[in-house]
């Protein structure tokens, strides 16, 4: 809730993400006198010309409105909390077509056209786009890690993507084999890394009333861990959840985000061995 002190316009542009085109302000009632008071007296910073914003104001989005675009691809889905995989190329913008080249700086631009109709006056792109240009931008398994934490998130519904006439053959693609179940982007590279080698990895199975990462087979379980570093408690909860898988007969695999990520040949060696030893198998 803003606080009754504070002045009106300032309180109106922290409801908007603190940041606004003026011709959104004036709509709102603030004319041109209130928005120059506001920026002589340091409340609110103008950008470039048509733009202002709260000093406290994602610097993100200020990026975006420094040449006029959109936060889209990999930098929106980070906003609205998908998992998104560590990039360079700053910040991401989407730019209409047709304006006028602007040096790229600590931005990486996106010129092409996704399948929603924005507003010139937008600061964050449709969803829809953001996952056109994720398609667009990112290696295959990284933008698909991207699209299915937008599902089981909810902020796409998968039934809906797949209805869309995508004119990106990478969006397509994705569209085609996106699903939910991914609890997080490492989820997903894991069961492309399986796949590429004929593997299948039944996701989010319940064993005893838990879920696990994945299951190949009948008793073998991989658990993944992310690149956040865990807390003694969370290592003593991961311990009881594998001796608890291993009383009743199953055999856990444990990886990290540094192995399914940048040690794939390990993982896939471990994987297969194991499977090999027949540890994925019901013991006769």
């Amino acid at each position: 809730m803003v606080r009754q002190d504070v002045p009106p316009l300032v309180g109106w542009l922290a409801s908007h993400r603190g940041i606004s085109h003026t011709r959104h302000a004036r709509e709102a009632g603030f004319d041109k006198h209130v928005v120059a008071a506001a920026v002589a007296s340091g409340t609110v910073h103008r950008i470039r010309r048509s733009w202002i914003a709260l000093p406290a104001c994602d610097p993100k989005l200020t990026a975006a409105a420094e040449v006029s675009g959109r936060l889209t691809c990999v930098s929106a889905g980070a906003l609205h909390g998908l998992w998104t995989p560590q990039h360079s190329g700053g910040v991401h913008v989407a730019i209409t077509p047709g304006s006028s080249r602007l040096p790229e700086g600590e931005r990486t631009l996106h010129w092409a056209r996704g399948p929603v109709p924005t507003s010139r006056l937008a600061i964050v792109d449709a969803p829809l786009n953001v996952l056109f240009h994720i398609a667009r931008c990112l290696p295959r398994a990284d933008a698909l890690a991207v699209w299915e934490s937008a599902f089981r998130r909810g902020w796409v519904e998968p039934e809906v993507v797949r209805r869309v006439t995508w004119t990106s053959t990478a969006a397509r693609d994705l569209a085609s084999i996106a699903g939910d179940l991914s609890d997080s982007g490492l989820e997903t590279r894991f069961t492309l890394l399986m796949r590429s080698v004929g593997v299948s990895v039944r996701q989010q199975v319940s064993i005893d009333g838990h879920p696990v990462d994945g299951l190949i087979g009948e008793r073998l379980v991989v658990q993944l861990d992310g690149f956040e570093f865990h807390r003694a408690a969370d290592r003593r909860r991961d311990l009881r959840a594998d001796a608890r898988l291993a009383l009743r007969g199953y055999t856990t695999l444990r990886f990290d985000y540094e192995q399914i990520f940048f040690e794939s040949d390990y993982v896939l060696e471990s994987v297969l061995t194991a499977i090999a030893q027949g540890l994925h198998r019901i013991s006769r």
